[in-house]
């Protein structure tokens, strides 16, 4: 039943990005299997980030099963989408029950979509991940499949206005090779292996993205450390510091 609710989403999304004239330049779909359990990871600049990943399994014919802050399921147009389309809630002070629920997705044989930094990098670089990616893939004895985003940031991001005008905004994705989760190995090593590689695809999806900022006042998309006005990770962290300290 579930693929009666996301199919026309994703035909949906499809028809909104023509409209936007969104350059979507995926490479890698290969990577992800045509079958069986598998958990998809992937850093995270943008709401929208899950839609890219989604698509860039759909050319092996997958639908991907993403988790999600729970706060989504309560909304009264996205929740009982993302129910119809057997995404998987995540409560924070209850992660249990959302790993549990993980877990018996991949032993079904699905794909399950995680963001191990858990929440949107405000620097649009690699934070440190969690390894509970590590850990579901080592427990239901299936593959990690890395991949990375680019360019969802200038749709729509955390602090900054969405832009959902026809912009012929590039988009840049890439998918790596598998990573085995060995049930003999430390979930810590999986999970450093795991970032260094996603890191590897977010540089090669960077150098392979086709725009530069037009001005100065255009650079807030690109990270410091590579010339733009996002703040750098210490900012970010001294600025999350202060909020909590209120």
């Amino acid at each position: 039943m579930a693929e009666l609710v996301y199919r026309p989403v994703v035909g949906f999304a499809q028809t909104l990005f023509k409209a936007w004239d969104l350059k979507i330049d995926c490479k890698g779909s290969e990577n992800i299997p045509r079958s069986g359990g598998a958990v998809l990871v992937s850093n995270h600049i943008s709401y929208l980030d899950f839609v890219f990943n989604g698509l860039a399994a759909l050319p092996q014919k997958r639908l991907v099963r993403f988790m999600a802050k729970e706060s989504v399921f309560r909304h009264r147009i996205s929740g009982p989408l993302m129910r119809g389309m057997k995404h998987i809630p995540v409560d924070r002070k209850q992660g249990e029950a959302a790993y549990a629920h993980a877990l018996d997705s991949l032993r079904s044989g699905e794909i399950v979509g995680v963001f191990p930094e858990a929440t949107i990098s405000q620097s649009f670089t690699l934070k440190s991940f969690k390894s509970g990616a590590a850990r579901l893939a080592q427990e239901a004895g299936v593959p990690l499949i890395p991949m990375a985003v680019w360019g969802t940031q200038r749709l729509w991001t955390k602090g900054q206005p969405r832009n959902f005008k026809r912009s012929h905004i590039p988009i840049t994705i890439r998918v790596g090779e598998a990573i085995e989760a060995s049930k003999d190995k430390y979930a810590g090593a999986i999970t450093r292996q795991l970032r260094e590689r996603v890191q590897e695809l977010l540089e090669a999806a960077q150098r392979a993205y086709p725009v530069r900022p037009k001005d100065a006042n255009d650079t807030w998309w690109m990270p410091a450390h590579l010339g733009g006005t996002a703040p750098t990770p210490e900012q970010v962290r001294e600025a999350e510091a202060g909020r909590s300290a209120e």
